[in-house]
């Protein structure tokens, strides 16, 4: 099981595997460089199965995970976590600017990975519940 935990987003004007590399891209440097065995959950979508998004995950070790044509499965626990980020942050406010609206998600992010407690993780956050996964694997 993962720890739930967003490593990179980006927001831009269009949904394009420029704005899908942008995010694998930040995720691959919060963690490092070390990303070999992620698993990146998505739909069949163009920006996900353009040469230049599929090469990146290669280089990077990630491996794609991507459900059947029409079943959201396989891609649940992003599609939960989308639908979640809609209702509390833009449903109840509306952006002046782009630049605002990049400020207040980057916010989210950052208190849904630290602070928010989930049920599948034990209750931790999915910062904490990565450590406790850390300290496990050094005992």
């Amino acid at each position: 099981m993962g720890s739930r935990r967003i490593l990179g987003h980006a927001l831009g004007g269009h949904h394009d595997a420029d704005l899908a590399y942008g995010a694998l891209a930040m995720a691959a440097a919060v963690r490092g460089g070390r990303t070999a065995g992620v698993i990146f959950h998505s739909d069949q979508g163009s920006e996900y199965t353009s040469a230049r998004f599929r090469s990146a995950c290669d280089r990077l070790g990630v491996r794609q995970s991507m459900g059947r044509p029409g079943s959201a499965l396989d891609n649940a626990v992003i599609e939960s976590w989308h639908s979640t980020l809609e209702w509390e942050l833009r449903s109840l406010r509306k952006f002046a600017t782009r630049t605002e609206a990049r400020a207040a998600v980057t916010a989210w992010i950052e208190d849904y990975n630290h602070e928010r407690r989930h049920s599948a993780l034990g209750m931790l956050s999915p910062v904490d519940y990565e450590r406790a996964l850390a300290g496990k694997d050094a005992a």
